[in-house]
Order: structure tokens, then C-alpha cells, then sequence
């Protein structure tokens, strides 16, 4: 089995927290062979916890041979320009999320990896999250009927301050928070572009992006997507509510609960235009009592909890592809289609943009 040589770029909360803590357990498959950070006390952390050669300018990489991926987890305003000369270099890139601020730059980093022959992987991992899982599980197997309208809402109360409240370092909740939902999003509304409508407003943030994002998707022969990335909610809901033509379905990171009914169990109906009347002649309410099944999911001790899962899930898919070379299930010419929205977004606000 290949152990893969792995290079991170930056040692923030992404590249530390998430690569370097996923990849430093999982030695079989990956070696942390660099890190770069132009923070010293950074760099020499990472030298003790990984045990690897550190970096301040990440074009030392590039002399270098035996670097079967290199991680991109810097500042999201430098996704494009450095995974782009990784990429030219002749190096595996995975790009944290977001991967891009406008299409025409997707398109030159796909164009960038079709020249070299480098796999661009994009580290949208809440496709593999294991509610995520369920979800498509439930709906695919047809209970819920036509899925009509699917609400999703990753909502919470935050004041922010940081570089990733700001427009020039490609901040704001839509580009920070909503890469993940807007993957799910699309992923469940099937091929084709939507249409789009949003509205953002700039509430508690001290910078100058928004953190408030209403955003709908819809289109003929598609479930329409009501979307909310919102840091304006103290009282947070469910993170899905799905309507079906025979019943929905709610969840959590945690539990995925869905009701359904059974047409052959229902009582049968037709049509009727006349009043409707009870038995001592009153008038009546058209009501019937259906047959509900009700069933529940929550995560067992081996699907771990939903962000660890979901990275082992990207993680995995790509060990496959750049060993035996299986397509990406998560290509970027999908998230291509995301950024689309989000451009269309900006368009729709030119008061926040």
C-alpha cells in the first residue's frame, strides 16, 4: 500500500486543525513530508508534531521531488494564484474551499490541471458527511415520493472580525460557510444550472462582507432549494426540513428523522365537489387520518462524528484516485457550478458588492 508524501500550505485553523490533525493519524496513507507558514512559531510547531521540513515561501516546494500532494490551506484569496503555479509546476493540488472567486478563475485552474495532467481535487468533504449520506439513502429510495422543497438552514448567532469578514480576502458567509451547504444543495438538485434568487445583508460583522445569506434555487423537473447561511439566528433549527409528495424528512449533523405513507395503506379518495357533510348533515373539513411510518437514523460509533467522517471521506476518494486513478467524485467542474451561484449572488446585491 503507497504511502503518499504530503505538503501543507499554512498552519491556520484549516491547514493544522483539519489537514495536518486528519493526515498526521492516518500514516499509511499519508506522510507529512512540509508545512509552510510564514509564522515562525508555527512552522517550528509543526516541525515537533508532524516531524517535517518547514517552509516561510512556499515556492521552496517546488525544488523539491517527492511530493506526491500538496494541501492548499492558505488565506482563500490565495487559492487561485498558488494552487494555479503548483498546478504549472507539475504538482497533485487539493484546494481548500473556497476554491475560487469567479468562474473564469475555475476555469483557468481546470485548464491548468487538463495541461499538466495534474489531478485539482477541492476539499468540499460535507459530501461525505454521514447525515449527508442518509439523506440522499432516504430520498433515493423513493418513501418520500416527488421531493418538492428542500429548506436548509446552517444558521447561528456570530459576531465576526477576522480576515474572513472581508471582500478582498474572498470573506463573508456565502463564501466562508457556503461552499458546504451549496455543494449539498446542488448535489441534491440534480444537472443543469439553476435559477437563482438571493438576498444579503451586512449585520453583525465588522467587515465589509455579508453575513446574512437567503438564497433560493429552482428549476423545472427540480425540488426548489431554500437556503439560508445566516449569523443573525440565536435559535438555530433543523439543518434540513424536506417536503415530499408522501412525506419529508428532517435532520441534524446528528439525527435524521422521516414520515412517510404507504399509497396502498391509505384510505382511498377521489374528488368530490359537493359539500361535505358529517354524518348528522353539520358541515365538514376535508380531513383523513393516514397510516404514517415513521423511521430514524442517528450516527453509529463507526461513522465518528460528522466533520471527522466527512474528511476521511474526501480524504479516502482521493488517496484512490492518485493511487489506482479512479475519477474524483467531487470534480471540479461541479464546483465550477457553485461558484456560478455565487457570482450570480453577488450580481443580485450590488449593495454588499
Amino acid at each position: 500500500m503507497a504511502t503518499l508524501n504530503v505538503a501543507i500550505l499554512g498552519q491556520g485553523r484549516s491547514g493544522r486543525d483539519i489537514h495536518g490533525a486528519y493526515l498526521s493519524k492516518n500514516p499509511e496513507h499519508f506522510r507529512i513530508v512540509a508545512t509552510v507558514d510564514l509564522i515562525e512559531e508555527r512552522r517550528q510547531r509543526s516541525a515537533k508534531e508532524y516531524g517535517c521540513d518547514v517552509y516561510a515561501d512556499y515556492r521552496e516546494l517546488m525544488k523539491r521531488t517527492d511530493i506526491d500532494l500538496v494541501v492548499n490551506a492558505l488565506p482563500s484569496h490565495l487559492h487561485v494564484p498558488v494552487t494555479l503555479e503548483f498546478l504549472k509546476a507539475g504538482f497533485n493540488v487539493l484546494c481548500e474551499k473556497p476554491l475560487a472567486h469567479t468562474v473564469a478563475d475555475v476555469n483557468r485552474l481546470i485548464a491548468a490541471s487538463q495541461r499538466s495532467g495534474k489531478v485539482l481535487a477541492v476539499f468540499q468533504q460535507s459530501r461525505y458527511a454521514p447525515y449527508f449520506v442518509q439523506i440522499q439513502k432516504v430520498i433515493a429510495s423513493g418513501v418520500l415520493g416527488r421531493i418538492v422543497q428542500i429548506n436548509m438552514a446552517w444558521n447561528g448567532f456570530a459576531r465576526r472580525w477576522d480576515w474572513q469578514t472581508l471582500q478582498r480576502m474572498n470573506g463573508g458567509n456565502l463564501l466562508n460557510t457556503g461552499p458546504h451547504p451549496l455543494d449539498q444543495a446542488l448535489h441534491l438538485y440534480g444537472e443543469g444550472m439553476p435559477k437563482v434568487f438571493c438576498r444579503m445583508d451586512r449585520v453583525n460583522t465588522y467587515g465589509d462582507a455579508e453575513d446574512h445569506v437567503k438564497l433560493i434555487l429552482t428549476g423545472d423537473g427540480h425540488p426548489l432549494i431554500d437556503l439560508e447561511i445566516s449569523s443573525c439566528a440565536p435559535f438555530p433549527g433543523f439543518l434540513y426540513d424536506i417536503y415530499g409528495s408522501r412525506g419529508g424528512l428532517r435532520a441534524t449533523m446528528t439525527s435524521v428523522e422521516w414520515k412517510y405513507f404507504v399509497p396502498e395503506e391509505a384510505p382511498e379518495q377521489k374528488l368530490i365537489v359537493d359539500p361535505l357533510s358529517k354524518p348528522d348533515g353539520t358541515p365538514a373539513y376535508c380531513s383523513e387520518q393516514l397510516p404514517w411510518r415513521e423511521e430514524k437514523w442517528t450516527p453509529s460509533e463507526a461513522d465518528g462524528g460528522a466533520f471527522t467522517t466527512a474528511t476521511g471521506g474526501l480524504y479516502g476518494q482521493l488517496y484512490r484516485t492518485l493511487t489506482t486513478g479512479v475519477p474524483l467524485e467531487v470534480t471540479p467542474q461541479q464546483v465550477r457550478r457553485q461558484i456560478a451561484v455565487i457570482e450570480e449572488c453577488r450580481r443580485q446585491n450590488p449593495h454588499i458588492y
